[in-house]
């Protein structure tokens, strides 16, 4: 008689499902702004960079996902030292989405406070897409707590990531030479920083998924045999956060 295939346990599925959910806001962020914009505008127009639509009819959509991104990071909890890093990703996450980047403001619209202000994203952003990418090389390629380490094709689609993110950011900061008039023609900026989220968010869900099969999958093949009522044994128990990871 063929064993029957257990069940994951629900932590799992539902730490699973928040992760998926934080992985596509970040992937479909980058879409959702240009083209609710565009709906909103009736006209085919760009701006410079995501942190543009700040000032537009988008802000709440900008705001309400970075913020949403942030706490979910912050509350996360798994292992040292990816509680350190997600908490101030988290952080940073929520500083880019309420401090508001000058770019993209009305003109003459700005005083010396929001040039502050906007100094302030700035670094703010620049430092959490470091972390992703940090999260990308050094914790998304680590074993889990059961000691199970990821595959070598998974690890080098998370190196990749990580690269891409680190490229994505390397050109945006070096189109700032470019003369101003082939910038907001080219939206270098923009371009970029979609790519190094959506590299990020893909290097997510797919750490996701592996880490819902090590805590035992839906065809309960992968990870440590379970108890006899079908839930996660202590191996498997270990290898599931009690709440969402990164790493």
């Amino acid at each position: 008689m063929q064993p029957e295939a257990r069940k994951p346990p629900q932590d799992a599925v539902t730490v699973r499902r928040l992760r998926l959910g934080i992985g596509s806001v970040g992937i479909a962020l980058p879409i959702v702004l240009v083209v609710g914009h565009l709906v909103a505008t009736r006209r085919l127009t760009l701006l410079d960079s995501l942190s543009g639509y700040y000032h537009t009819e988008m802000r709440d959509i900008f705001v309400g996902s970075l913020c949403a991104i942030g706490v979910f990071l912050i509350s996360y909890r798994y292992r040292w030292p990816d509680d350190a890093l997600s908490t101030l990703a988290g952080t940073l996450a929520v500083a880019v989405a309420l401090f508001p980047t000058t770019v993209g403001a009305p003109a003459g619209s700005t005083s010396g406070t929001d040039r502050t202000v906007g100094v302030v994203h700035q670094i703010a952003a620049a430092a959490l897409f470091a972390l992703l990418a940090v999260f990308c090389f050094l914790l998304f390629t680590r074993s889990d707590r059961a000691g199970r380490p990821p595959g070598r094709t998974a690890n080098r689609f998370y190196r990749a990531c990580g690269l891409l993110i680190l490229v994505a950011i390397a050109l945006a900061l070096a189109s700032t030479a470019l003369p101003a008039d082939v910038r907001h023609t080219l939206k270098p900026v923009l371009w970029c920083e979609s790519v190094a989220v959506f590299a990020f968010g893909a290097a997510w869900v797919a750490k996701s998924d592996a880490l819902f099969r090590s805590a035992g999958g839906p065809d309960g093949s992968a990870g440590p045999p379970g108890n006899r009522d079908g839930s996660a044994g202590p191996e498997a128990e270990r290898a599931t956060p009690a709440a969402p990871s990164t790493g």
